[in-house]
């Protein structure tokens, strides 16, 4: 049975406004409130049914407030950054991942109201390396490829989480560990990534590259709140592509570089704000992720309905890429002027 009062946390992003408006258009929810530090976009303020927004910060222990006088039985926490788009203040970032799950998840626990806890969380957990499992699994051990970055902030969200399962077994707990998500509207690092004209890969690397349509992440946190499935599963779509296949299939042009000029081009990226290049992220690129997805489909039940080439191909119609023309001369000209740039900066 669904419950009656749901708080969604990371309403402002895609895939929380776009479960506030689903959520708020289901006549079983008694309420639904969805919190965010800024309101969501405009699209779903007009489509969220009696769904409710509340400005207020996790990060912030009057979040406990918020839960107990709304009398929340239901907690689905979306708010987790694990793939931003474009440059950002790192630490704020950290802080909503880490001490707003903390704050988050000691609410949860206080309240003896709250019963349910869904949890976004990403498969960069399980890291990226030349050692890296050719397939993981729920069971595989989490090592993010960075001792600072987003991964790093997942498993410690991670551990909190498995903190709360001990104090209180009560709470039906669902987690979730996403492959990189796409789609024509999710603003990604790979998003953004696969529509640049030219796009820099390591020469002899060719990752596998694992997707998840945002259309199957959101199907799968609905089913979650609506449908009591405990247990960590991972989230991905069937099959891959490997990083030439992709930008192929994107009509971008491939640009081969050295291993060791890559972060440098990464932070020229970064630095032009065009795409956050983070070393979860450039690892990814070397090496690929793919996640098994068996428990998912027989566990919880759901099988993705779009395969990784088809949610990367709606991704190229919804973005509206184009082949890239005079590829050669574009590549040539581009790579002379990161390299000076990468070369320039690393000085």
């Amino acid at each position: 049975m669904p419950s009656n009062i749901v708080l969604v946390t990371g309403v402002a992003g895609e895939l929380g406004g776009k479960l506030l408006a689903r959520l708020g258009n289901n006549p079983d929810f008694e309420r639904v409130i969805g919190v965010d530090t800024v309101p969501p976009d405009k699209a779903v303020l007009q489509r969220m049914g009696h769904a409710e927004f509340v400005r207020a910060d996790i990060r912030n222990p009057l979040i406990a407030k918020v839960i107990s006088t709304a009398k929340v039985d239901t907690v689905v926490h979306a708010s987790c950054t694990a793939h931003p788009a474009g440059p950002g203040r790192r630490t704020a970032i950290k802080e909503v991942n880490v001490i707003g799950t903390m704050r988050l998840l000691a609410a949860c626990q206080r309240s003896p109201l709250v019963r349910k806890l869904v949890v976004k969380s990403t498969a960069a957990v399980y890291g990226a390396s030349a050692r890296s499992q050719a397939v993981f699994t729920e069971d595989s051990e989490l090592i993010p490829t960075s001792t600072s970055g987003y991964a790093k902030d997942a498993v410690e969200m991670e551990g909190y989480v498995r903190g709360l399962v001990r104090r209180r077994p009560d709470i039906t707990t669902t987690l979730f560990r996403f492959a990189n998500i796409i789609g024509p509207e999710t603003d990604t690092v790979l998003a953004r990534y696969f529509a640049l004209p030219v796009v820099p890969t390591v020469f002899g690397y060719d990752a596998r590259i694992q997707l998840l349509h945002s259309s199957d992440a959101l199907a799968v946190l609905e089913r979650a709140t609506l449908n009591d499935k405990p247990g960590v599963f991972n989230v991905g779509s069937e099959g891959v592509l490997t990083l030439s296949q992709a930008i192929r299939r994107a009509g971008r042009v491939e640009l081969p570089m050295p291993r060791s000029v890559v972060p440098s081009v990464g932070k020229v990226l970064r630095g032009a704000r065009v795409v956050d290049f983070s070393a979860d992220q450039v690892r990814l690129l070397n090496f690929g992720r793919v996640v098994d997805i068996a428990k998912l489909k027989q566990e919880f039940g759901y099988t993705p309905r779009w395969t990784t080439r088809e949610a990367f191909d709606d991704y190229i119609v919804g973005r509206g890429l184009r082949p890239v023309l005079d590829g050669g001369k574009l590549a040539g000209l581009a790579g002379r002027v990161l390299v000076a740039a990468a070369t320039g900066q690393s000085r």
